[in-house]
Formats: structure tokens, sequence, C-alpha cells
């Protein structure tokens, strides 16, 4: 039993016709994935990744068009960051975001990787950090758009933020519960590591007890997955989380993979997420995310769901 890595952020946006424009146009991801919330079918659920729809790269978000602002804090996941090859692709996403005007930060060193701290249209708290000299987790497939250089495209997720009031409830569950080995840390960043570690491998964890609890809203986060193997795997996580006396979800069937989900101590919703079988599992490769997938026990709603969905353009 290991976790193998990052396998996944969910987060939250009210618009999706413009989260899509956001991500497929603007930062060249594909969608991989068009569908709804398994728990809500009234609300899209739209997958981001790389050019095949690999685990480690997703980057999925709810829409939920009746959300107010978030008021950021602690108890959170506070930052998402996504792969890049090499330190000079960071200078030229600086110049692409400042051109969208959006908010950017300069580039800075952290843990001895350069990093670009911006946030999206909705104020999502978003960093590009450079693959350059890493090793660890390997990367996604990248693709090349119009506009995008394929040496400077995304490739995958890196480094996911939390936020908490005390660093040692979070610590116990990332390195007694699921293995994570505490690296090192600078001020007061705490760098674990999973797997083989490296960018697509990492949980930055900032501890600030000043802070108030975050209210989510538009632009917040709302889980972030960790990669186990398989569901044989899963089921023994399962055991473990139970053991642990944690509140736990059980063994959820999210038909593109096998889910468990619980809130550590600090409540962060964590979720351990099989690798497969894949986003190829009810579309051919060619042609993810063009039209709107359901998983089966939905599929009988299928016109039902649609006429409450506003159209969403079906191939970038």
């Amino acid at each position: 039993m290991e976790i193998k890595g990052i396998h996944h952020v969910s987060a939250i946006t009210k618009y999706a016709q413009d989260n899509y424009h956001f991500y497929t146009e603007v930062m060249g991801l594909r969608l991989v994935k068009k569908t709804v919330n398994q728990d809500d079918p009234s609300m899209y659920h739209l997958f981001y990744a790389d050019a095949e729809g690999s685990p480690g790269t997703d980057f999925t978000f709810f829409e939920i068009p009746m959300l107010g602002s978030t008021y950021e804090g602690t108890n959170s996941i506070s930052a998402t960051s996504l792969r890049v090859p090499s330190d000079e692709a960071l200078s030229f996403w600086k110049k692409r975001l400042e051109a969208e005007e959006l908010s950017v930060e300069p580039i800075i060193a952290r843990f001895g990787r350069q990093m670009l701290f911006f946030r999206d249209p909705e104020g999502q708290r978003l960093a590009l950090v450079s693959d350059e000299n890493n090793q660890g987790v390997a990367p996604g497939i990248r693709q090349e758009t119009d506009d995008i250089p394929y040496e400077y495209a995304v490739q995958g997720l890196g480094p996911v933020y939390l936020t908490v009031p005390a660093l040692e409830p979070t610590e116990q569950i990332l390195v007694s519960i699921l293995g994570f080995r505490k690296i090192d840390k600078e001020k007061n960043i705490h760098r674990f590591s999973a797997g083989q570690g490296g960018t697509g491998g990492e949980i930055h964890v900032i501890e600030d007890s000043s802070l108030p609890r975050e209210r989510p809203g538009k632009g917040s986060v709302h889980h972030v997955a960790f990669r186990v193997h398989d569901e044989d795997e899963l089921e023994k996580w399962v055991q473990r989380i139970q053991e642990a006396g944690l509140v736990n979800s059980g063994l959820v069937d999210r038909y593109y993979f096998k889910s468990l989900y619980f809130r550590e101590p600090n409540h962060i919703l964590i979720e351990l997420a099989t690798d497969g079988p894949g986003f190829d599992n009810d579309e051919p490769m060619d042609s993810l995310g063009e039209s709107l997938a359901l998983p089966p026990f939905l599929e009988d709603r299928r016109e039902d769901i649609e006429n409450n969905l506003k159209p969403l353009p079906t191939k970038k």
C-alpha cells in the first residue's frame, strides 16, 4: 500500500462556460470529460487534464451557479499548482497570463524550484511550478496548441497547498496514516512527499493560526485526491481509514475511478482514487469530452439532465 502521488484536485466554479474557455483556451488543458456531479446531476462536473487524461493531471470543476465569494482562510486547500517543463516556460506563462489581465505575482524560488503564483478569473489560487531538474512522479503527456508551444505546455498537477491553524493533526494523518514523508520546511510551509516524490507527489502545508476559517465560494477548492494503484489496494485503505477512527464514505464507484473520501482533523476533504479504469471507459481517446458523458446509473435520466444544463462547447 503506497500513495503514488496527486491524483486530482476538484474545485468550484460559478460559470462553466467561462471556466471552460480559461482552462482550455488560455491554459491549454484538454477537456477530457464533460459530465455531471454524480451526487447532484443538476450541475456540470468538468475534467481538464493532459492529452490522454492521465492520473495526476486532472483538475476538475463543479459548477454551482448560486455561489457567493470565497472568504479565504484556514482549514482549506489554498492553492493548486500545475507543472511546466522548465524555468523558461515560467517566463512564457508570466507574459501570457499578464496579457489576460490576471493577478500574477513575480516568479519566486521555493524548495529549490521556480514557481509562478497567479489567480484565474474567478480568483482561484493557482501556481505554475518548473519541472527543470525535477525527479520523481513522471509528468503527463503535453499537448501543443496553436499559441502554446509544446516545450512550454502544462504537464500535470504539482504540489497542492493546504492551510491549517495547527500543523500536528494534519501531519499525523499525512505521515502516520497515509505514509507521506516529511522532507523539510521554509518558514511556515511544511513539505511532505509520497510515492516517487518530486513535483507530482508533494503536499505543502501552511501553518497559520492568525487567519479565520475559510468560507468557500466561487474559486475555492472542494477536495484533493491521492493516487492508489487499484481497487484491491483501495479496499485495504478503506480498512486502514476505518481503523484510524476517521469517518469515511467507504468505497465509492465514480465509474472512471474508484474512490474513498474522508476528512482529516483540520476538516480538509481528502479522497483516495484508483488510477483506472480511466476516462476512455465510455468514450474513445480521440473524442474525450466532446459530448455529455453519464455513468450507467444516470443514463435513463439523460433527457432530463441535458434539458437542465446550459450547453457547453463540444470540442476545443
